[in-house]
C-alpha cells in the first residue's frame, strides 16, 4: 500500500509542477485536445449502437423471458461499453504521446532538468519517436485485450459481473496506462518496452498508483485535457524512482 501511496502522490505532485509551470500544462493539453476529439467521436458512435451490440453479442438470450433478457442484455451492454472505454482509454495514451512525442519529451526534459538531469539522455527525432509510440501502444493494446476480453465475457456473470469485473477493469486499465505514462522517460534513457514493463513489473504497486487516478479522472468529460499532461510528468517522477536502482550503467 505504500507504494501505492507513491504513486497516487507522484500524480499529486506532476499537477503541482504543472500549476507551476502553466506554459507546460498548455503545451501538453494540445495533443490531448485532438486524441480527445477523435475518441469521443467513436464513444459516443458506440453509446448510440450499444443497443444492437448488446443484443449481438447475446444471441442465445433470443427466447428468454423479457425480464431475464433484459438484464443479460443491461450487463452484456455494460461490459461491452465497459471494454470499450478501457480500450480507450489505453490506446489514448498511445495516440496522444505518438502525436505529441515531442511536446511530452519537451516537459520530460525539462522536468528531469529542474530534477538533476539524465547523463547521456538520447536525442529522440519527432518521427522516431511517432514510430516507437505507436508500435508500443499498438502492443500494448493488444496485450491489453488478453485480460479485458475474459473480462468482458465475466461480465455476464450475475453479481460478479456487476461487481469485481469493473473493479478488475479498472487495475487492468492502470497497469497499461501507467506503461504508457512512464514511455517517454524511459525513451530518454534509450529503454523499450519490453525493459519497461520488466522494470515496473517489479513496482507495480506504484504503477497502479498513478494509473488508476488518471484512468479515473479521464472518464469525466474533458479531464484529459488536464489530467494528461499531470499524468505524464507524474510518469517522469516514477520512472525516476523505479530507475534509481534499475537503471542500466
Amino acid at each position: 500500500m505504500r507504494d501505492f501511496f507513491t504513486g497516487f502522490r507522484m500524480f499529486g505532485r506532476g499537477l503541482g509542477i504543472l500549476l507551476r509551470s502553466p506554459k507546460l500544462l498548455l503545451i501538453g493539453a494540445l495533443p490531448a485536445v485532438l486524441t480527445t476529439a477523435l475518441l469521443l467521436g467513436g464513444v459516443i458512435a458506440l453509446a448510440f449502437r450499444i443497443d444492437d451490440l448488446s443484443t449481438l453479442v447475446t444471441p442465445f438470450a433470443d427466447d428468454w423471458d423479457s425480464g431475464l433478457r433484459t438484464a443479460v442484455r443491461v450487463a452484456a451492454g455494460a461490459a461491452v461499453f465497459g471494454m470499450a472505454l478501457a480500450i480507450a482509454m489505453i490506446g489514448f495514451t498511445a495516440i496522444t504521446l505518438a502525436i505529441g512525442g515531442p511536446f511530452y519529451e519537451h516537459i520530460a526534459e525539462k522536468v528531469e532538468d529542474d530534477l538533476g538531469g539524465v547523463p547521456g539522455a538520447v536525442d529522440l527525432s519527432w518521427w522516431k519517436l511517432l514510430v516507437m509510440g505507436l508500435r508500443d501502444g499498438l502492443l500494448l493494446v493488444l496485450r491489453s485485450l488478453m485480460f479485458t476480453i475474459p473480462l468482458l465475457i465475466a461480465g455476464f456473470i450475475p453479481v460478479v459481473g456487476q461487481t469485481v469485473v469493473p473493479v478488475l477493469l479498472a487495475l487492468v486499465t492502470a497497469w497499461f496506462l501507467a506503461l504508457e505514462l512512464i514511455a517517454v522517460p524511459f525513451y530518454r534513457r534509450g529503454m523499450d518496452l519490453k525493459q519497461r514493463r520488466l522494470v515496473l513489473r517489479k513496482r507495480r504497486a506504484l504503477a497502479l498508483g498513478l494509473g488508476l487516478p488518471v484512468s479515473l479522472l479521464c472518464l469525466i468529460p474533458f479531464a484529459a485535457l488536464i489530467v494528461m499532461p499531470v499524468g505524464f510528468v507524474g510518469g517522469v517522477l516514477v520512472a525516476r524512482e523505479v530507475l534509481a536502482v534499475d537503471q542500466p550503467v
